[in-house]
């Protein structure tokens, strides 16, 4: 265990929190800002692209190739991000590394749009049609068909890796959440809850990503909108304390904070670093998950995915974690001593008493229990990848039985094995990202000049 942990620190240490803030400004600065320029333009075209009803008999266009509609492709994406690091990611950031860490979490999201804009657009473009007719992408298969087969190897490496960590972070993680949580709030036992995510979620797990996609559509909007509204509800409470805990994000992000109460205190650097390191684990910026739900969109276009696409490290950080954010800050117990999901929870009960850690306990079973969903789709089709289309349920079987298993077992070492599978997913893709930037700015610029290239069309890129 000893050993893991100093690879953790290894593996998410200054070097790779560089390299996932490098590659976002080199997107950012290639796009010319495009992603924050066209903020509104991508939440238009997230309001058109909702699934539309047809006529009997009317076929899908060309335009609308792919298993989910652009709307619910992001809701699959967004349901694997938002989840226990919006909620004690957030606490235990502010816990650690003070309030300034909250504005670093700002900073990696506003750069990681451009990544997640880049890994979208990317993975449309370079997607496949398997053998049973679905459309399959991401990272593995913009490397494999975007930098050709002598990188065949480093596909294969995030493959092996995506597959793993679906099992830590989008799995044991998430189900050992929900049973800590309702453990502590309702008193009921860890493997009943275990016994009923795994039921919940093999039904949606065993239909496919067209169930998946579908039911994200649904609770992913229902309950982030439900748990945003009952944290403005709380600021509402607290309004005499915001423009202090605004004073202190932008303060302690360049300013140390001294120890107080059960709160150790924090410098800059750990601000720095907790807040990065937080925030990529609320958006997944750089870590090539989220490209692989948005490969099955029903689009012909990359820009046009890639606009909705960044839309998820807006939401996910800009918005619900800032909500979490100044809930806690607004609250007198944010430096009593508490962390994680925990401080969260007594922040919003303090301002809702008997309320607001059951709002805190049920958005924290239903994130999770979308996580499962989301993740369960990105292990899949990295295990595909790897073994073939027949390997699929195989995968969902094993996958949906772990689930009680995480519920039940002590995971300091899954926590530890989870986060370093993350960082191994992570190199791959951002290698991928920046060896492939030409095509996304000549992607990006051709369509905003209003000449669109359509997929099969060459770029000079590709015939390198």
């Amino acid at each position: 265990m000893t050993f893991l942990s100093s690879v953790e620190g290894i593996v998410w240490g200054v070097p790779m929190l560089v390299l996932l803030l490098g590659v976002g400004i080199y997107l950012q600065a290639g796009l010319k800002l495009m992603p924050i320029r066209k903020l509104g333009l991508g939440f238009k075209l997230m309001w058109q692209g909702r699934d539309r009803k047809r006529a009997p008999g009317e076929k899908k266009t060309e335009e609308e190739e792919g298993e989910i509609s652009p709307f619910n492709a992001l809701m699959t994406a967004l349901s694997a991000t938002i989840g226990t690091g919006n909620i004690a990611g957030v606490a235990t950031a502010i816990f650690l590394g003070g309030p300034g860490a909250v504005f670093w979490m700002w900073i990696t999201a506003l750069v990681g749009m451009a990544t997640k804009f880049a890994e979208a657009v990317l993975a449309v473009r370079y997607r496949e049609t398997d053998s049973t007719g679905y459309h399959v992408g991401g990272p593995m298969f913009y490397i494999k068909n975007g930098l050709g087969k002598k990188w065949l190897w480093l596909g294969g490496a995030f493959a092996f890796f995506g597959a793993v960590a679906a099992f830590g972070i989008g799995n044991t993680v998430q189900s050992n959440s929900v049973a800590e949580g309702l453990s502590e709030s309702l008193g009921m036992p860890h493997w009943l809850t275990g016994l009923i995510l795994m039921v919940l979620a093999g039904a949606v797990i065993l239909g496919g990503i067209k169930r998946i996609a579908k039911v994200a559509g649904k609770l992913v909007p229902i309950m982030g909108i439900a748990y945003v509204l009952a944290g403005i509800l709380v600021l509402i409470l607290n309004a005499d304390q915001i423009g202090e805990a605004f004073g202190m994000i932008f303060y302690h992000a360049f300013n140390p904070i001294a120890a107080a109460g059960g709160f150790a205190g924090a410098g800059v650097a750990m601000a720095i670093q907790f807040g990065v390191a937080r925030g990529i684990f609320s958006n997944e910026a750089g870590l090539g998950s989220a490209p692989i739900a948005h490969a099955a969109a029903q689009t012909k276009n990359p820009i046009r995915q890639g606009l909705i696409a960044m839309l998820g490290t807006f939401i996910d950080t800009v918005i619900v974690c800032s909500i979490t954010a100044l809930v806690i800050l607004t609250s007198v117990e944010w430096s009593g001593g508490e962390t994680g999901a925990r401080l969260t929870a007594v922040s919003f009960d303090l301002a809702l008493p008997g309320v607001g850690e059951y709002v805190v306990t049920f958005a924290l079973a239903v994130f999770a229990f979308t996580t499962i969903l989301g993740w369960s789709f990105y292990g899949e089709k990295c295990f595909q990848f790897l073994f073939g289309t027949r390997s699929i349920t195989l995968y969902r079987v094993l996958f949906i039985l772990a689930i009680p298993l995480g519920a039940m077992a002590n995971l300091n070492l899954v926590w530890v094995l989870a986060s370093v599978f993350n960082a191994m997913m992570a190199i791959p893709n951002l290698i991928a990202l920046a060896l492939l930037s030409p095509v996304v700015f000549k992607l990006a610029r051709d369509y905003f000049d209003g000449k669109e290239i359509l997929p099969g069309e060459e770029l000079d890129h590709d015939k390198s």
